[in-house]
């Protein structure tokens, strides 16, 4: 059976038999506590590794062809077939604290340094992918997510000559919880980056604190868009009020927003504002606001979103501009900030 067709069939646990001499060894096998599960599109080093040599991994020309992997191979054959295993616990949520520098891609050399050899700094097989694209875990024991954390190496940082570290990274998203369904995935921007970059995913299970962390290697064709019109994920997509059953003529009646976080953790949060029509019917609206804390923002929707220095401003899509009187329509977006994180007073235009 081909790698590629035992990972869609999520069979976990595998063991190598490696035959000479007549004496069969036993190379790993995954243990049940490991068998949870990794991001396997675009993959992760270690699931990629397993996925083009599992059925293969004493053939030479990987030396050649895939020398990162070779490496990996060399150093523990377990980091491959325990692909599904790199996690730590009891983080509490203070992952750059639990994770050093040049050790990303290990999670902090977790699980007694079994998956040391992903932090080699080379050249790793690097999958092509689009700027806009669908970033996939598959989760064996279906642990849920209480949240995915999805950063992006920043342009210009080479991966294939420089370690991996916090500030070579840019938080791109931060999705909401999964359901324990075991495939979760999200729609990512990754803006107008080009060439080389790993993307960073830390998976924070939902069953106990559990976060995985994963390293994907890939290269964009550029052309995207900034990532501050990124799209929401895709299991918790914003609440978009209904279209009215008649169309409303075009006005100027007035509007208002409102604006709530829904989530906030250390250095970032999601937030949501909500835009009212007045006593007539509106046509189209534009929110601003100023941010009194030097936070920003990383990613938004359902709102062409324009910044400049610490003001925002927020006009409506194409979709969700005409409101009836008295009618609500709301866009989002994940910010960060540093020190303080205070509510900013909004304005409201009705064109």
């Amino acid at each position: 059976m081909k790698a590629s067709k035992r990972a869609k069939q999520l069979v976990f646990g595998a063991v190598a038999l490696v035959v000479t001499a007549a004496t069969m060894v036993v190379i790993g096998q995954a243990t049940p506590a490991s068998a949870h599960g990794s991001v396997t599109d675009p993959p992760s080093r270690n699931y990629g590794c397993w996925e083009r040599w599992g059925d293969d991994h004493l053939n030479p020309n990987m030396a050649q062809t895939d020398p990162m992997c070779a490496q990996a191979w060399q150093a523990n054959p377990n980091t491959m077939w325990n692909w599904n295993g790199l996690y730590r616990e009891n983080v509490g949520g203070n992952h750059q604290a639990a994770v050093p520098d040049g050790q990303l891609c290990s999670g902090g050399r977790t699980q007694g340094g079994l998956y040391a050899s992903l932090d080699a700094v080379g050249a790793w097989v690097a999958k092509p992918i689009s700027n806009n694209f669908t970033l996939t875990i598959t989760d064996g024991a279906r642990h849920g997510a209480d949240y995915l954390l999805i950063y992006i190496t920043r342009q210009g940082f080479n991966p294939a000559t420089q370690p991996l570290t916090w500030s070579s990274l840019e938080l791109i998203q931060r999705t909401g919880s999964y359901p324990t369904t075991g495939l979760y995935q999200a729609q990512v921007n990754a803006g107008n980056r080009t060439g080389r970059h790993v993307i960073y995913t830390i998976w924070q299970a939902s069953h106990l604190d559990q976060p995985y962390y994963l390293c994907s290697d890939v290269i964009f064709g550029g052309g995207g868009t900034p990532p501050v019109t990124t799209a929401p994920p895709v299991t918790t997509p914003p609440v978009t009020t209904a279209p009215p059953v008649t169309t409303p003529p075009p006005g100027n009646g007035g509007c208002t927003a409102s604006y709530a976080k829904s989530s906030e953790w250390s250095g970032g949060f999601n937030a949501n504002v909500t835009v009212t029509a007045g006593s007539s019917a509106i046509s189209g609206w534009t929110v601003r606001w100023t941010w009194p804390n030097g936070q920003s923002i990383t990613s938004s929707w359902n709102a062409s979103v324009s910044v400049s220095g610490s003001a925002v401003t927020a006009a409506n899509a194409a979709y969700n501009g005409r409101l009836n009187a008295g009618q609500s329509t709301s866009f989002g977006f994940t910010g960060s900030w540093n020190g303080t994180n205070t509510v900013p007073t909004l304005s409201c235009t009705a064109s």
